[in-house]
């Protein structure tokens, strides 16, 4: 029998995985509301060479930090060293899989950095081709999620650290001639076409509340709807809420609801007198509201901004390792204070 595009894509995605024939495509790609507890994950970009003074560390390395810190899981970064689908074929996802599988540890995630906002159309479509490329690569990995972006500026990296001025500001520059709805239809016509590609491989996409393009959740909530796919979920992240209060992290939620597929969080942290980690207040609330609404997959912890410098050097990865380390022990109890 002959078989259309969509199923010759989804048993060639399949087949490079090592899916057929052991489970199925469609019970590994359940979007992550999981049994059981909120999980803990890492995401890798804490520890991709950008933020601190340092090199990356390897897949090997990530996969012992994660397990060492207590996390359940890593979502891998999509661009070198971590996760460029370039350096990603079938049998080196095998290997990244294998060694975290021995070690306990899920890839649960990979993040885009995509752009579908240029008004160039040939950039536009080399972010498609990427994102097709991370959806593949995803798969073989046995990951369940594609973390995404509408618009993505980039960063730049600078002789220590990465900054993001200059990519903000050609970003501004390419699109001061267009509207903003021009431009939200070329992110549709992006993840539309990206969706089919989800569909195809068993994946699901779930689109951030992060800026340019999108302002709030509601923005993320329309994209949904206009894609109308139902391999198009939300990562909404707290940090990245424009209001922060208790209400409004609770209403966010429960606008998302069941489209609740993955979630972030960041920040630096210490302890208190009394020994326990601190961490940004409104977390509280937020695990509270991702409770209330069922949610039950990966919240991933990523230090992903500028960090101090002392004796006008950029901090080294050992900050970035104490940050990871007390991170995760602050949202594992978290969860458990709350029953989430």
């Amino acid at each position: 029998m002959e078989m259309n595009r969509r199923e010759f894509v989804a048993r060639g995605l399949a087949a490079t995985a090592g899916l057929v024939g052991g489970g199925t495509i469609a019970t590994r790609a359940t979007a992550a509301q999981g049994d059981g507890h909120m999980k803990v994950g890492l995401y890798s970009i804490t520890f991709l060479g950008i933020w601190y003074r340092g090199e990356a560390l390897s897949h090997a390395d990530l996969i012992q930090r994660a397990k060492q810190y207590g996390y359940e899981g890593l979502e891998i970064d999509g661009k070198r060293p971590h996760g460029n689908p370039l350096d990603m074929p079938a049998s080196r996802c095998r290997e990244i899989r294998a060694l975290a599988d021995d070690a306990g540890i899920e890839i649960y995630g990979v993040a885009a950095n995509n752009d579908f906002s240029s008004p160039i159309p040939e950039h536009r479509e080399c972010q498609v081709v990427y994102v097709r490329e991370l959806i593949r690569m995803a798969s073989n990995l046995g990951a369940k999620t594609v973390r995404m972006f509408l618009a993505w500026p980039g960063v730049t990296r600078h002789p220590q650290v990465a900054s993001y001025d200059i990519a903000r500001t050609l970003w501004r520059a390419a699109h001061r001639s267009f509207t903003p709805e021009q431009t939200w239809a070329w992110c549709r016509e992006g993840m539309i076409e990206s969706a089919r590609y989800a569909g195809d491989a068993g994946i699901t996409l779930a689109l951030q509340n992060h800026k340019p393009v999108i302002n709030t959740h509601h923005d993320v909530l329309r994209m949904v709807r206009e894609v109308n796919s139902p391999h198009l979920k939300v990562s909404l992240d707290a940090p990245i809420m424009p209001v922060k209060t208790p209400e409004a992290i609770r209403q966010a939620a429960l606008d998302v609801g069941s489209l609740q597929a993955l979630s972030h969080f960041g920040g630096e942290y210490k302890r208190g007198p009394d020994g326990k980690v601190i961490g940004e207040p409104f977390y509280i609330p937020f695990v509270r509201a991702m409770k209330e609404i069922g949610y039950r997959g990966y919240i991933g912890y990523e230090l992903c901004h500028p960090l101090p410098k002392v004796g006008g050097q950029t901090v080294g990865v050992e900050y970035a390792e104490k940050n990871a380390q007390m991170a995760a022990e602050f949202m594992r109890e978290l969860i458990q204070s709350e029953g989430a």
